[in-house]
């Protein structure tokens, strides 16, 4: 088999991956998509690996030990971030990158842009001063 079938398949691999990195919005499916990516790099290490056995006839097969300790990493990868991703989602109620840095910069995601004050007892739309007249009000 030629080189060129497998570096063209792991360079496909390596493109999904990256745009699975850079489109998608949910943090489970940025970590699939870096495994994507890390399979692409072991198709490479091992295709190569073979490849280069059987011009310079060694036997110490380089890549493939490589590749097995990508796999070791991608798999202690996949473990923490998943960890990571499940207690963020069980404490934020979300597992969107996007949310999450906002909640993460001090931006109440919630926040309408409107008067930046308060909101007091469902006067969205009031300004501070009206919602204290309309508090008084309310008291007296």
């Amino acid at each position: 088999m030629h080189l060129a079938y497998p570096a063209v398949l792991s360079a496909l691999l390596f493109c999904t991956g990256l745009y699975g990195v850079l489109a998608r919005r949910n943090a489970i499916l940025v970590l699939m998509s870096v495994e994507l990516m890390l399979n692409a790099v072991n198709l490479n290490l091992v295709a190569f690996d073979v490849w280069l056995s059987r011009t310079a006839e060694e036997t110490l097969h380089s890549g493939q030990a490589l590749a097995l300790f990508t796999i070791a990493i991608a798999a202690a990868e996949i473990g923490i971030g998943l960890a990571i991703v499940l207690a963020v989602h069980r404490s934020r109620g979300t597992a969107d990158i996007d949310k999450l840095r906002d909640t993460a910069e001090g931006h109440d995601p919630n926040d309408t842009g409107g008067t930046g004050g308060p909101v007091v007892d469902g006067d969205a739309g009031a300004s501070p001063t009206q919602a204290d007249a309309t508090k008084a009000e309310a008291t007296a």
